[in-house]
């Protein structure tokens, strides 16, 4: 059996595309110009170069490859649906785009998601593939958050859910119980690099917004993630525990503990 995948940037779909092929499908890859990493044509026995914008192309070649199923995985920046010259639009992508009343990222997807399923495809749940990419509840550094660190980490996580829930970003910067920056358009490294400007010793709080398809959009954390707070000396990582993914869990671990950086994941009370 095969699985289409959907890469955009990042480390995540050359996981995904490894852990697939490991439990015996094949991998049909679209790979998204200017996003997809080039090493996914090693995990890959079907893969083809498209630009974002050209719809068509990306329905006809999973055609086909006679797949029914797809994942999608990676970054793509929403940042793109400004930058027409590199999405570069065929006549479908325009009556996707311009079917959006407000272009925030859930809208989009869903429209995304029902244009795939009207040719036939269904957009399959990473969770259910690959359950063990998600962050499990609990602290997962040897350092556990102080008493005050987990008035941030609760205060941080019901804003970040508020702001989610009207569809403006996942993540927020919290100290000392007040909001220091928070995620839109630029994305959740940008986010915390901005609020290493103004304090250190933060808390980083990212959750699923309450709407959210997570088979289309899961948060996603990574090493990235950690390097990030180490040039903005932020402390406290809380990821929300069985909807976000946390690539390279060990790594990303060994890191924070030699950078004296907590993770930990949570749930919603």
């Amino acid at each position: 059996m095969q699985i289409g995948l959907i890469s955009g940037a990042g480390i995540l779909p050359l996981i995904v595309a490894k852990e697939i092929k490991n439990k015996g499908y094949r991998v049909i890859t679209v790979a998204l110009e200017g996003f997809a990493p080039s090493e996914l044509s090693n995990y890959s026995d079907s893969i083809k170069w498209i630009n974002i914008g050209q719809a068509n192309e990306i329905i006809k070649f999973l055609k086909k490859n006679d797949v029914k199923e797809v994942v999608l995985t990676g970054k793509v920046p929403k940042k793109i649906i400004f930058e027409r010259e590199k999405i570069k639009p065929d006549l479908r992508a325009i009556k996707m785009l311009f079917s959006a009343k407000i272009r925030g990222d859930d809208q989009l997807l869903r429209i995304v998601d029902r244009e795939f399923i009207k040719e036939g495809f269904k957009v399959i749940d990473l969770y259910q593939l690959c359950p063990e990419f998600f962050t499990p509840e609990g602290v997962l550094t040897r350092k556990a958050p102080s008493e005050e660190e987990w008035k941030d980490i609760n205060f941080g996580f019901k804003i970040a859910k508020k702001i989610g829930k009207l569809d403006i970003g996942q993540t927020v910067v919290v100290k000392e119980m007040s909001v220091i920056t928070v995620e839109a358009i630029e994305g959740t490294d940008e986010t915390i690099t901005r609020a290493g400007k103004f304090v250190k010793d933060a808390v980083v709080v990212k959750v699923s917004k309450p709407q959210q398809d997570l088979k289309l959009d899961a948060p996603v954390a990574g090493i990235d993630t950690i390097k990030n707070m180490i040039n903005a000396k932020a402390k406290v990582l809380a990821l929300e525990a069985g909807k976000t993914i946390l690539i390279d869990r060990k790594n990303v671990v060994e890191m924070a503990d030699k950078y004296d950086i907590i993770i930990t994941g949570v749930r919603e009370a």
